[in-house]
């Protein structure tokens, strides 16, 4: 818990982010959201498959991973495909952070095999691609005038979406994060129309990923649910879907880090992060992903894991302005006993983050960082913050700073 640096224009700024949230909560309440179509365990694909060909699609482009191909993991969607009479496309292109070159290739082979639907089948990567691609395929514009809310007048084509990580969620949010070719900074499409018309949650996609790797997706999920539960824009309805997801990642990561191949534990992480996608779409995110963001960009960073470093620290330094809310979460996930002080309950909310990332071999530093750059990554941090995220307690480019010095290398 540490006091604001900020100055007396930043906290102006604050002052009208205050009344341009008001807007957009009043915004989020009309916003009609669509209700993915779930298809979970292990005939999932085959489910989503069925969806597919009901739908009426003639053929899909499947957007993913070189590795995706090359490890086969695409075998049951194609044949589940083909007894549905659906044909298939597949762009495997998608690199981490796709940018917007991606984009531009995989919208070249949707318009190439003629495809009116598309199917993401991987992680974060390909389901953001894929929203853009949607989106793309029906409007013409430039992938980059698409960059903002709703700016494609036309209605995306249809997305469908095979999550093989339990960490981004983004199949069940309209945001897509895109990468600058040049800069690397990170652009967002937003667009309601892009959340996925069915989503197949197979564990058994996930079990041979890596620890490392489902140690930092893991993180990214229960990331989504902390900044979400604390947000500004919470209400009782993010908050029960928020302490759903982070009492369920509590409970199965760190199994899952051990032993990848435990499907139930596997199929409730791929369910938390669905659901923490579901909480954030609608109480949207904070600080963690504004300053994750940057140092992505800036040293290619993977997203998960520097949500993890920051997560701890951020909640710390908002500590007093959620002290209730931290206080609750540890009573709801059975931390701690309501007869606890709330300062105490607090504190083990803190606690179990912190070890949660040791568990995980999550270190507490960014061996990359160097200290001529946390400038201007706190600068991008703050107006990334005050454009498209709601964390609790406002933090001056000072107190960014101050923090990324927290996480230089010793």
């Amino acid at each position: 818990m540490r006091g604001s640096q900020s100055t007396l224009a930043e906290r102006l700024r604050f002052k009208l982010h205050r009344a341009e949230l008001k807007a957009t909560a009043m915004g989020l309440k009309l916003m009609p959201l669509r209700e993915s179509r779930l298809h979970e365990g292990l005939d999932a694909t085959h489910s989503l498959a069925r969806e597919i060909g009901h739908y009426g699609v003639n053929k899909v482009l499947i957007v993913t991973t070189a590795g995706v191909v090359k490890r086969q993991q695409l075998d049951t969607l194609i044949a589940a495909l083909a007894q549905n009479q659906v044909g298939f496309a597949i762009y495997s292109g998608i690199t981490p952070d796709p940018s917007v070159s991606v984009v531009k290739e995989g919208l070249q082979a949707q318009q190439q095999h003629q495809c009116d639907a598309v199917v993401a089948f991987g992680g974060g990567s390909a389901i953001d691609a894929s929203k853009a691609i949607v989106v793309a395929a029906t409007n013409d514009k430039p992938v980059e005038k698409l960059v903002g809310i709703r700016k494609g007048r036309n209605k995306p084509l249809p997305l469908f979406c095979v999550p093989t990580t339990a960490g981004t969620g983004s199949e069940v949010t309209s945001v897509a994060v895109i990468s600058d070719d040049v800069t690397h900074t990170k652009r967002f499409i937003i667009d309601s129309r892009t959340i996925a018309k069915g989503v197949a949650l197979d564990p058994a996609l996930s079990q041979s990923l890596p620890p490392s790797i489902t140690a930092e997706t893991g993180m990214d999920a229960l990331t989504h649910a902390i900044e979400a539960y604390l947000s500004q824009l919470a209400s009782p309805q993010t908050d029960a879907l928020a302490l759903e997801a982070i009492e369920l990642i509590f409970t199965h990561l760190p199994e899952v880090y051990r032993n990848g191949g435990n499907l139930e534990s596997r199929a409730a992480m791929a369910r938390a992060s669905l659901i923490a996608g579901k909480a954030f779409r609608k109480a949207m995110l904070g600080y963690v992903h504004a300053i994750s963001h940057q140092l992505g960009a800036c040293y290619g960073l993977p997203h998960g894991f520097a949500n993890a470093i920051l997560l701890p620290r951020i909640v710390a330094f908002s500590q007093d302005a959620v002290q209730d809310k931290l206080a609750q979460l540890a009573i709801e996930t059975g931390l701690g006993e309501a007869s606890l002080g709330r300062s105490d309950l607090a504190g083990l909310t803190l606690d179990r983050l912190e070890r949660l990332n040791t568990e995980l071999g999550i270190p507490d530093n960014v061996e990359s960082l160097k200290e001529q750059d946390i400038p201007s990554i706190a600068s991008a941090a703050y107006k990334e913050a005050l454009s498209v995220h709601a964390g609790p307690k406002y933090m001056g480019r000072k107190d960014i700073q101050a923090l990324l010095r927290g996480l230089l290398p010793q």
